[in-house]
């Protein structure tokens, strides 16, 4: 697989929504819009982040983790 087909997949930079609360302490979950659809990823935060909150994907931690932030207003 070429390096440009790696970053093609990567959701780092998807905007996506909290399906299930992230606690300061543990993971939650988002749906994040990637490759033409929504697929949910296993998501941490550096801060608590309620359900339907809409968030971006800041680094993958994995290839269904990613850590997230709270997307500017």
């Amino acid at each position: 697989m070429h390096r440009a087909d790696e970053s093609a997949r990567s959701p780092v930079g998807a905007i996506g929504r909290v399906t299930v609360p992230i606690p300061s302490d543990g993971p939650g979950e988002v749906l994040v819009a990637v490759r033409g659809g929504s697929e949910a990823y296993t998501a941490w935060s550096a801060t608590s982040i309620d359900r339907d909150v809409r968030v971006v994907v800041v680094d993958a931690v994995s290839a269904r983790g990613v850590i997230v932030e709270r997307l500017p207003s």
